[in-house]
């Protein structure tokens, strides 16, 4: 009988493409090579999928949870559609917390994973909804994962992640450019990268002040990610949220790529960092599709 993959077996392993119209001839002239990591072709769509069945998996490993128990979460979205994935999976309950303004696609496609939802006030932001995640859990009403100081997280993007890049590549990566919100995908793919070549360049993106951007934060100091290691990331270029919606919509019209709005600031980075170097294979995650951010009105109806 054939070895059947499950939807577990196929998180993992995307592609990475190479942007042809948006690099432009200024690229390469300069010898560089700008890599779209297509992240959204994951089951649940997103990166998120990731560290979702990492924190799951491992924390049954170390008995900490076991089916039918209740499982609870902060989230901005993509990380809460993932483990309400990964949940239905596996046989948990999922009850996820996250501000009331947040796009109406990411609540119904948690919805459709079969999790229950608490949306908190928009102006308590993130902070809150982490804060009444804690709460919860205190009052013994389930067990918080934590993506935000869960070591499974960034551990996940060490062991595939960053091997993906390194392979698909062969070893040719010079810089990796990612969003940061939980700061998973960045601490734990560059680990990765910088042990197979510390000259590999690591760029984190991060909103402008008044910016508002899905998936990318700037943590106020008493809610910066435990998980984070500022060791691993060699510079930071902020992201206007205007900036990153323009090249949301020029990835769609000029490469085909239909991507979140994290994912666009990301890009938009990676060309900023193209802009100034010579002979680069510069890789950046397009960590969602844009499809869970029709409502929101970044793309013309």
């Amino acid at each position: 009988m054939p070895d059947y993959k499950t939807v577990e077996d196929v998180i993992g392993a995307t592609p990475l493409v190479r942007l042809q119209r948006l690099a432009g001839e200024e690229a390469a002239r300069h010898g560089n090579v700008i890599l779209a990591k297509l992240e959204g072709n994951n089951p649940a769509g997103s990166v998120k999928d990731r560290p979702a069945i990492s924190m799951i998996r491992r924390a049954e490993e170390r008995g900490d949870i076991r089916p039918g128990d209740t499982l609870i979460e902060a989230t901005s979205g993509n990380t809460g559609i993932a483990l309400a994935m990964a949940a239905a999976v596996r046989g948990y309950r999922m009850v996820l917390i996250m501000p009331e303004d947040l796009s109406i696609e990411r609540a119904q496609t948690m919805k459709a994973f079969g999790a229950e939802l608490i949306l908190t006030p928009k102006a308590g932001g993130m902070e809150y909804a982490r804060d009444l995640a804690e709460q919860m859990q205190r009052d013994g009403k389930g067990r918080v994962l934590d993506q935000f100081a869960n070591l499974d997280n960034p551990r996940i993007h060490y062991e595939t992640t960053g091997p993906e890049i390194w392979n698909d590549t062969q070893g040719r990566v010079t810089h990796f450019v990612s969003a940061m919100g939980t700061t998973g995908t960045i601490t734990g793919t560059s680990q990765y990268l910088k042990e197979m070549n510390p000259q590999v360049r690591i760029v984190g993106a991060q909103p402008s002040e008044g910016s508002r951007i899905p998936g990318i934060r700037k943590w106020p100091e008493a809610y910066l990610p435990k998980i984070y290691d500022p060791t691993q990331v060699d510079e930071m270029l902020l992201v206007s949220q205007a900036d990153a919606e323009d090249m949301a919509r020029r990835l769609a019209r000029e490469e085909g790529l239909f991507a979140g709005i994290s994912a666009a600031g990301a890009c938009w980075a990676a060309l900023q960092v193209s802009a100034r170097v010579e002979n680069a294979t510069i890789v950046f995650i397009v960590c969602d599709r844009g499809d869970r951010y029709l409502s929101t009105g970044v793309f013309p109806a």
